[in-house]
């Protein structure tokens, strides 16, 4: 019998299904979700237990082998680099315990949601119920391993282009503040008539002198107003709707949350999850919460006995081949594999169009930053060979 039919074919959830459900409620609001313990720590969890299990070992067993290599890990991360050790050892141990006690994997995960997501726990539960454990883990690592790689390469690439903005600003102002002005105050002396550029240079950098703090000030204050608004409900969605609107980065952003979407919306299929259980967990998954509120209408429509690919051409939001592909492989009978295709088709195009926005970005900076210096030194040159020509 394949993952896919094992599911007994009802409304109720799967396996699992109502201790994530609650878990993917407080996902929603966990700050420490990944942070005191990383995706790769969950993914090298979830491909070690793999490994044991297929080795022929029993869960409760393998799962005390894991607990004791996570704390020599953490043993060796506080000898040598002085770090606390990783909470994620004595996680594993209450779940041991669960298991130990009777509780399924999937029952034990879903008591810490801060570590493991909604997705984790109702895969985790439908390969227990089909008996497909250790393959449902590795796909797991695999998807989790190609989320976090992508998420890496867009950050990696960008990181450079926003550190040369960022040093661009710092020399310019650095210039306005205490530069130029030592340099045009000689010129002022002078009681001469100045050229425009440098009269406008003079202004420029007299109100970044006088009004330095007040800048700095309003940019922290701009900073962490945005910071405050984006944990608000009503902020964070507004916020992440103006960001898949950005010229340039928003048809990145909305490549990268397709990606995401449809690998975890394959994945749940293919590992044996209802469509409509699959909607509910990956709406937790995407990160965007303007996304996030269309799947609401998506789900919706499937309940009320639509297709799929007719529910998210409704949204709008999504491109016209994505419906499409959807749409194909539900008439071969293969809706996970359509999944999967779409996110390693945007998977690649996040990575090229990412390689071509930093291509772009790199000499738009330094192109802007020649020209704002350009100006500075031009701004200086001009009165000095005036008064040569005086003289």
């Amino acid at each position: 019998m394949s993952s896919i039919e094992c599911n007994i074919v009802t409304d109720k959830p799967a396996p699992g299904h109502l201790a994530s459900e609650n878990c993917a409620k407080k996902d929603l609001h966990r700050p420490e979700s990944l942070n005191r313990v990383g995706t790769k720590d969950v993914c090298r969890l979830a491909r070690q237990l793999a490994t044991l299990l297929h080795a022929g070992m029993p869960l409760v067993p393998a799962l005390s082998v894991l607990v004791e290599q996570l704390r020599e890990v953490g043993k060796r991360r506080v000898m040598r680099l002085g770090l606390r050790e990783s909470p994620l050892a004595e996680i594993m141990e209450q779940v041991t315990d669960a298991v130990r006690a009777g509780s399924t994997l999937a029952d034990a995960l879903s008591r810490h949601p801060g570590v493991f997501s909604a997705l984790f726990v109702n895969m985790v539960a439908a390969g227990e119920a089909c008996g497909t454990l250790e393959d449902v883990l590795l796909r797991l690592a695999e998807m989790l391993e190609k989320r976090v790689n992508l998420a890496n390469k867009v950050k990696s690439a960008l990181a450079y282009p926003l550190m040369m903005f960022l040093v661009a600003v710092g020399v310019i102002t650095f210039l306005l503040s205490y530069v130029v002005p030592g340099i045009t105050q000689i010129f002022i002396e002078m009681n001469r008539i100045l050229p425009w550029p440098t009269i406008l240079l003079i202004s420029m950098s007299s109100f970044v002198k006088t009004y330095f703090l007040l800048i700095a000030f309003a940019v922290c204050a701009g900073i962490f107003a945005i910071g405050v608004g984006y944990r608000t409900k009503e902020g964070k969605l507004l916020m992440d709707r103006f960001k898949l609107k950005l010229p340039l980065f928003g048809n990145l952003f909305l490549k990268l949350e397709t990606a995401r979407l449809a690998r975890t919306l394959g994945a749940l299929l293919t590992g044996g999850i209802l469509i409509l259980n699959a909607l509910k967990i990956v709406k937790v998954v995407v990160q965007n919460s303007f996304i996030s509120a269309h799947l609401d209408s998506v789900e919706d429509s499937v309940s009320k006995g639509e297709t799929i690919a007719n529910a998210i051409k409704k949204t709008g939001l999504f491109p016209p081949i994505v419906f499409h592909i959807i749409a194909t492989a539900q008439v071969s009978g293969n809706v996970e594999d359509g999944f999967m295709s779409i996110a390693d088709m945007y998977d690649d195009e996040v990575e090229l169009t990412t390689k071509t926005l930093t291509s772009l970005l790199e000499p738009a900076i330094l192109l802007v930053m020649g020209i704002v210096i350009g100006f500075i030194v031009l701004a200086v040159l001009l009165p000095i060979f005036e008064i040569n020509q005086a003289f």
